[in-house]
């Protein structure tokens, strides 16, 4: 059987950085990972350029029913120790929009950086190589595991706690690190796996759900805005209620089935199935005001005046559903109510709606819940299980869009390396 100190689940962005750390402090890692690709998330992520960080992270971009949680790894490990490790590599990036930065050639940099990082520290990396089962022992070398096998000895003496069979044989590791993510996009091999093994060792679970996410509407009441798939525009978003307790400006995208693009994305990590969302379709300006002053001015229709503030398509649109029967559409601006223009200004300004659902985890770009970081340590990552740690994703510990999940993979992938080192080195 053999033997290493750490068995990494998961060969994506939280646990290549978590191996090539570990590796190069100078432990003996294994990473296995069931799919046939490595890191395919970083990949597809950003457009094909991944969106690795942000300037701007604080453990404020984040949900979690603990949110102070990560703020100690974050803290520890910042977007600038990761843009140094960038430069070492000779890796171009540029800052596209509110301190996100991407790679300007491809996402593949960082995948090819992550490789070379386990390289320098000897990571050993099985793939595809799935995971069939997981048995804790008592610690005492040479004792006997759970299920009555032999274990072994890591190499600075301190008995195996693990044996882990994989579909490439059975090995023995002192730490098991899961970093296997969570449900989002199945179709190149999320799964649940992360969770299981929470379960199988009495780990708590936040209830997990779909998180930057489009939302979905109704169909037969989404009909009027169907039509406009494709169509962009920033707005002002918030979750409903009187009062804003979030809310974001960013674009927003109509689809066939509902709303996307950035702000639907951000406020989706927010929202509660039942509740409704706020939209202020024009948040640089008094509509009303606007209105009443074409009222004086012009002749134009109503919709023509409006598309001064919206894209022409969903000023039509807005003018045609929006104005009280009996009142025609078509009408110029100077012979509207003041009432029928107050209705439509108010509703530019506070269309509040409620989704109906999402798309969920087939185009959620991240998974929301998971892993209770209350039976974790802000500092290791390490469970109250002995020797089991948990890292990025698979974690309760969900970023806004725009590099801070990625960050969050770094820092808890480097907060859990140096945790492994300090527990598992001679010496240390």
């Amino acid at each position: 059987m053999q033997q290493f100190d750490v068995v990494i689940v998961g060969a994506g962005a939280a646990g290549l950085f978590c191996a090539g750390v570990a590796g190069q402090l100078g432990l003996k890692v294994l990473v296995i990972d069931h799919g046939e690709k490595v890191a395919e998330k970083i990949r597809i992520s950003g457009g094909g350029r991944c969106n690795f960080t942000n300037l701007d992270v604080t453990a404020a971009n984040f949900l979690s029913e603990n949110p102070r949680f990560a703020k100690s790894a974050l803290s520890r490990y910042t977007p600038r120790d990761f843009l140094a490790l960038l430069q070492r590599h000779d890796i171009a990036f540029h800052e596209k929009h509110k301190g996100q930065l991407f790679c300007d050639r491809s996402a593949e940099d960082i995948i090819q950086l992550l490789l070379a990082e386990c390289a320098s520290g000897g990571v050993t990396r099985w793939q595809p190589c799935s995971l069939k089962a997981v048995r804790y022992t008592d610690g005492a070398a040479g004792g006997m595991t759970h299920s009555g096998a032999v274990t072994g000895v890591g190499h600075s003496g301190t008995a195996s706690r693990y044996e882990v069979d994989t579909s490439q044989g059975t090995v023995a590791c002192r730490a098991l690190v899961i970093a296997s993510g969570g449900l989002s996009i199945p179709k190149i091999g999320a799964s649940d796996l992360g969770y299981r093994i929470a379960r199988q060792f009495d780990i708590p679970l936040v209830p997990t759900r779909p998180a930057l996410v489009p939302l979905t509407f109704d169909e037969v009441a989404w009909a009027p805005f169907a039509q406009l798939s494709g169509l962009s525009l920033p707005v002002q978003i918030a979750t409903g209620g009187k009062k804003d307790t979030t809310s974001f400006r960013e674009d927003l995208l109509f689809t066939h089935r509902g709303l996307s693009g950035p702000g639907v994305l951000q406020i989706s990590s927010y929202w509660k199935e039942g509740s409704s969302i706020r939209l202020n379709l024009a948040p640089d300006t008094d509509v009303a005001a606007f209105l009443q002053q074409a009222k004086v001015h012009s002749r134009k229709r109503i919709a023509n005046e409006l598309a001064g503030l919206l894209p022409a398509r969903l000023a039509d649109t807005w003018v045609a559903h929006g104005t009280p029967a009996g009142q025609s559409a078509e009408r110029p601006i100077n012979e509207a109510q003041d009432k029928v223009l107050n209705a439509l200004a108010e509703r530019i300004a506070r269309w509040e709606l409620t989704p109906t659902g999402s798309e969920g985890y087939r185009k959620a770009e991240v998974t929301a819940g998971g892993v209770d970081t209350r039976a974790l340590s802000s500092q290791t990552l390490e469970s109250r299980q002995p020797g089991l740690y948990f890292i990025g994703e698979v974690v309760d510990v969900t970023g806004w869009l725009g590099g801070y999940n990625c960050q969050w993979a770094w820092a808890s992938a480097h907060a859990c390396a140096q945790g492994l080192a300090a527990s598992l080195l001679p010496g240390a």
